[in-house]
């Protein structure tokens, strides 16, 4: 697929391929704090796209004195667009989404000023702090509160213990990323922290949810140890790997409504949006 050369450089500013992940973490968080209350999801959806693609932006307009020298393709270095323009961009999207989730509930709304203050904190931190994954993992925790207080129930125990669950997997998502950054080679120990949505999802699902939850476990284990597998030999395409684990998201998602979705509802959602994932890192690509 083709489009023009300006809407293609919005489109890989804003990490649109990273997208449907969101939309993901937002459905999760939001059947977690007990669905209904239709008529909100455009805004949930909406809003947290726009502080997601804003938070894109602006990482690399903080990003635009480094990348020069080591990232001289992306499109602010390239000449594609004014690091000006990009700040405007970024912090409009971020304003808009915080808008658009106060029609969710004042929580949704507040939660988001908090996750947008991570993204600001990770933007400006991440290229010298090397705990910077575990702020990644923090913008992805709020999301799944923003989500959650959305719903029926409003925000609860669920929303939060997948949230957290999801946070420990996107940090070790991104130290697997940040050896893309810095050529260093990576400690084993990070990726354990891919494994910790499989041990909260065991241990909250029981009685006649466990299985499911199993089931959905082995899914998820076996596409994280496929993408991770060549790490263990000291060799792989880092960016090829940290794409897939991006994927792996929407598949720790699905884990974590197993016990309050059906199968086949949670397969066609979670598998499309995983799909999506997956073409819209061929078409444009984030790294």
């Amino acid at each position: 697929m083709k489009c023009a050369p300006q809407l293609r450089t919005l489109l890989v500013l804003g990490r649109v391929a990273d997208l449907p992940t969101v939309w993901s973490n937002g459905l999760a968080g939001w059947w977690l704090g007990g669905g209904g209350n239709f008529w909100k999801l455009p805004f949930l959806l909406l809003g947290l796209s726009a502080i997601y693609s804003g938070g894109a932006f602006l990482n690399d307009a903080f990003d635009a004195e480094s990348d020069r020298q080591r990232r001289p393709e992306r499109p602010i270095p390239a000449g594609k667009i004014s690091v000006q323009l990009v700040w405007r961009i970024g912090f409009g999207q971020l304003v808009a989404g915080i808008f658009l989730l106060l029609f969710c509930s004042q929580l949704s709304a507040g939660a988001a000023i908090l996750l947008s203050l991570f993204i600001l904190l990770y933007n400006f931190s991440h290229k010298f702090f090397n705990a910077a994954p575990w702020l990644l993992g923090a913008c992805r925790f709020w999301i799944y509160v923003i989500a959650g207080a959305a719903g029926v129930w409003g925000l609860n125990g669920w929303p939060i213990l997948g949230g957290l669950a999801l946070a420990f997997y996107t940090a070790g998502l991104g130290y697997v990323a940040q050896r893309k950054l810095n050529q260093r080679p990576l400690p084993l120990w990070p990726l354990a922290l891919l494994a910790m949505p499989v041990a909260l999802a065991l241990a909250m699902n029981t009685g006649s949810f466990r299985l499911r939850a199993v089931w959905l476990a082995i899914i998820f284990a076996a596409w994280t140890v496929w993408s991770v597998r060549q790490i263990f030999a000291g060799t792989g395409n880092v960016t090829l790997i940290a794409s897939n684990l991006v994927a792996g998201i929407v598949l720790v998602d699905w884990l974590a409504v197993a016990p309050q979705i059906f199968f086949w509802p949670g397969a066609v959602v979670f598998l499309a949006l995983f799909g999506l994932t997956k073409w819209l890192q061929k078409f444009a690509p984030t790294a």
